[in-house]
């Protein structure tokens, strides 16, 4: 696809920035010729008339533009990726390793988008699901990672780590993250797990401060399994996706991990680099030889 005929505008709410950005991204699309499809919260903050639904945003249209940051196409994620739409981000926040473009860039980088000068990357998300008693309980996908934790800062939690049903160790510490290529940047980053180029069919399993000094990050094979296993204690665990839906865990609980059969299709201008994005929002060294 080089053309877009019909795009749906997605703005994180709360923000005069955002409105401002709205603005700017509405403009540019509009000199572009585009029919415009707007998710409703998006609508009333630019006092617009008939906004659609978050849950059908990535209906009947061609791209999906998101003004906010990384939490913010997390969430749009879980809406559109059975659509296999094309996301394209505009960075109101913090980092943004998935929300590339910077507000200055707005009107240039989405004229070149519409003329057809962009890529479109796959991205893989995870499921999750609760096993209590026989039965099954889906808790969310995440695009990001899935956690399983304590559930409080002065508690630690007893768990058994299986992947593809067989037994890897068993584990006391705060919890365990199970990320994508993708959140391998966010709090797996964070916790000490390997930075993962985002093309890797690969999941990355981060134990968070276990009391052990021999437990580290595993990186397996995308189309593995992960259970988790709850153990007995006086933690009140949860497990959480991309830090934005979670589920209360019981003992004797497992938490299944496993590939969702969508995946979130992101469309980056021409000339967006994973490795300058490493560069300049985490702060990679760069030396400069004296002569």
């Amino acid at each position: 696809m080089t053309k877009f005929e019909r795009v749906a505008v997605v703005g994180r709410s709360g923000s005069p920035h955002v409105v401002d950005s709205l603005k700017v991204v509405l403009s540019a699309l509009l000199s572009a010729g585009v029919e415009l499809v707007f998710e409703a919260r998006t609508a009333e903050m630019l006092s617009l008339p008939d906004g659609v639904p978050r849950a059908s945003v990535g209906e009947g249209v061609d791209l999906v533009v998101v003004v906010g940051g990384d939490g913010s196409i997390l969430g749009v994620a879980r809406d559109v990726a059975h659509t296999r739409v094309p996301v394209l981000g505009i960075n109101r926040g913090g980092l943004g390793f998935l929300a590339d473009i910077a507000p200055d860039q707005i009107a240039e980088k989405i004229a070149r988008v519409m003329a057809g000068a962009f890529t479109v990357e796959d991205r893989f998300l995870l499921e999750s699901h609760v096993h209590r008693n026989g039965e099954g309980v889906e808790v969310g996908v995440a695009l990001n990672d899935v956690v399983v934790h304590a559930g409080s800062m002065s508690r630690m939690m007893d768990f058994q780590l299986f992947i593809d049903d067989e037994f890897v160790y068993e584990q006391r510490s705060d919890g365990l993250i199970v990320s994508t290529p993708t959140g391998s940047t966010a709090y797996a980053l964070s916790a000490g797990g390997p930075i993962l180029h985002p093309r890797l069919d690969a999941v990355e399993i981060v134990p968070m401060f276990p009391h052990t000094l021999t437990s580290r990050p595993l990186v397996v094979y995308g189309d593995s399994t992960i259970g988790v296993r709850v153990g007995e204690g006086p933690a009140t665990p949860k497990v959480t996706c991309d830090s934005q839906v979670d589920l209360s865990l019981e003992p004797n609980d497992e938490v299944r991990i496993f590939k969702h059969p969508n995946a979130l299709r992101l469309a980056f201008p021409h000339g967006h680099s994973f490795y300058e994005s490493c560069r300049s929002k985490l702060d990679w060294a760069t030396r400069l030889r004296s002569r």
